[in-house]
């Protein structure tokens, strides 16, 4: 699979990553067969978080002796469970700590502020407890996992080594508001939510269910790529990784082929500029005041 070195750090990720929020309820056996397809498939990046249920513990657990084999990223900021309020220090702190402990490792390669608001982030304790981190050895770099004018002050900040972000053919904004500050600072870009759900495939979503804002902007954008559901997610996923800075893109799946399948979708490569430009232009015809980045 594709490698791309990850910004101004020393890592060459595959262009596909492994989103771990899925798998925090699913049982040990089968996140086994998840992770090692995966890293199979030729993939190098696992993607988590303090609050996705169990997938910190059970990454540590099937992957203990593969260490080697793949960066790790999570993200910390959410008491989940612990006894603090969400962003203070001290919780940071232990979260850091828990996550360690959980994924049975002693650093990881890169922690997020896990969608830290520019009010919290201006205090600068939160990135202090990131910068602390790494100078204990605990995380190889610090990033800043979000949206919108968040994502821009935290990219603003020039202290963050890597940006993880939603993209895809129904979530362009970053593209416009943060990316190219993202690019000239030398950050490494991690797109989320590379497909968009597969909205599109749904006839539809009730209105507290995540994809749906993502099925009614497709609803109006009405790209005709997606009247065949697999030829959709094709397009959709090259979209994403044909964006220009960006160096992977994480997708969750509870089906072990899933890494095969997408690793055969990606051997076209970049999408042909005259399409990438139709996607883009097609949203900036389409895109409300209102379709900001969805965190």
């Amino acid at each position: 699979m594709e490698k791309r070195k990850y910004g101004n750090t020393d890592m060459q990720v595959s262009i596909l990553g492994f989103g771990g929020a899925e798998i925090g309820g699913e049982d040990e056996g089968t996140v086994d067969r998840l992770l090692g397809s995966a890293l199979d498939a030729g993939l190098n990046l696992i993607d988590t978080a303090e609050c996705y249920g169990r997938s910190e513990e059970l990454i540590g657990k099937t992957l203990a002796g593969r260490r080697d084999d793949y960066y790790l990223f999570t993200k910390c900021g959410h008491a989940s469970g612990l006894d603090f309020a969400d962003w203070d220090p001290v919780l940071l702190e232990k979260s850091i700590d828990r996550s360690l402990k959980r994924l049975n490792t002693g650093y990881v390669d890169v922690i997020h502020l896990h969608s830290c608001s520019e009010e919290i982030l201006r205090r600068g304790e939160v990135i202090r407890v990131l910068e602390k981190a790494k100078e204990a050895g605990k995380t190889r770099y610090i990033g800043y996992s979000g949206d919108r004018n968040d994502a821009l002050y935290a990219v603003q900040t020039g202290l963050f080594d890597s940006l993880e972000t939603s993209l895809n053919i129904a979530d362009q904004e970053m593209i416009d508001l943060t990316l190219d500050e993202a690019v000239s600072r030398g950050m490494g870009i991690t797109a989320k939510r590379p497909i968009a759900n597969a909205a599109w495939a749904f006839e539809s979503f009730a209105e507290t269910d995540y994809p749906y804002i993502y099925w009614k902007r497709l609803q109006e954008l009405n790209y005709g790529f997606l009247d065949d559901v697999q030829h959709g997610v094709e397009v959709a996923l090259r979209f994403t990784l044909s964006t220009p800075g960006v160096h992977t893109a994480i997708v969750g799946t509870r089906n072990p082929d899933r890494w095969v399948q997408n690793a055969a979708l990606l051997e076209k490569g970049k999408l042909p500029s005259d399409l990438y430009q139709q996607i883009r232009s097609r949203w900036h015809e389409t895109a409300g005041a209102d379709w900001v980045g969805q965190t």
